[in-house]
């Protein structure tokens, strides 16, 4: 059973709780928005995404246990309280991991935040960050955005045609269809794949061993960089081309447009069994 373990995920969000589900696998925390540098959260979204994809279950007994239990977290806060962050911090924290992830053995970079500003400038710098992020070899996993169901509503810097993009595999139609799709401003068919992300159980800020519920494509992208964690462990030699490709391969098609569901359903099992 791979857990994920020696892999380090860099969780670019709101902050992360030091839950008892994480025990000492946050590696580093770096705080952009301010000067603290013991872990907090004062807003819940980034320790709800890291329990998602690196909670070990210790406090509901295994019952609510993430995608990689065994991978180290590098937690970079880059939103505030409300949420709200700056195209500048978030540069700062693609500048943090370029120059210090091979120190926390950095192989994902997990990014379920997405701006909604049109600003072209500010659209244009968060693609070449995390695209600079990919040319140095960091698997890139960012959400689709929950601006959906109409077409071209993937936010940067999901809309990157390089980089990993999620949406949420039951968020697409009904009442609930928020999940981004594509096509995006240059054209690009996105997302690339879907994963569950309505009404997810996980680690809250608070006690230790306290959780919470949320929905969103925020939700389903750590469960696919925590499937991708798992597959690096199996075969650290992947590179974050081969490993977008044996996505694609492995997804399961659920008969929906391309820039709906992207490639289709993410399969972890069938991903890892390859």
């Amino acid at each position: 059973m791979y857990t994920g373990k020696g892999i380090g995920v860099a969780v670019l969000d709101t902050g992360i709780f030091p839950h008892i589900d994480f025990g000492s696998r946050i590696s580093v925390f770096r705080d952009f928005t301010g000067v603290r540098r013991s872990p907090y959260d004062d807003n819940g979204h980034g320790t709800h995404v890291s329990g998602i994809l690196a909670g070990d279950g210790t406090a509901s007994g295994g019952k609510y246990k993430g995608a990689a239990p065994g991978c180290s977290i590098a937690a970079l806060k880059v939103l505030d309280r409300f949420g709200n962050g700056s195209r500048e911090d978030v540069m700062r924290a693609f500048r943090w991991i370029m120059e210090f992830g091979s120190i926390y053995h950095i192989r994902i970079v997990n990014i379920s935040v997405g701006t909604t500003s049109r600003d072209h400038k500010e659209q244009t710098d968060l693609l070449e960050g995390v695209e600079k992020l990919w040319d140095l070899g960091f698997v890139v996993v960012a959400a689709a955005g929950n601006q959906g169901p109409g077409a071209g509503t993937v936010t940067a810097p999901g809309s990157s045609r390089k980089i990993i993009t999620v949406g949420s595999s039951d968020m697409l139609n009904g009442r609930k269809a928020v999940s981004g799709r594509g096509p995006t401003f240059d054209c690009v068919c996105k997302p690339d794949l879907v994963a569950p992300g309505s009404q997810v159980i996980a680690c809250a800020p608070g006690l230790p061993y306290s959780y919470g519920l949320k929905s969103g494509t925020s939700m389903s992208t750590p469960l696919v960089s925590g499937g991708i964690a798992c597959l690096l462990e199996k075969d650290p030699r992947l590179s974050n081309v081969e490993v977008k490709m044996l996505l694609r391969e492995n997804a399961e098609d659920m008969g929906l447009p391309r820039n709906q569901q992207g490639w289709g359903k993410f399969n972890c099992e069938k991903l890892l069994a390859g």
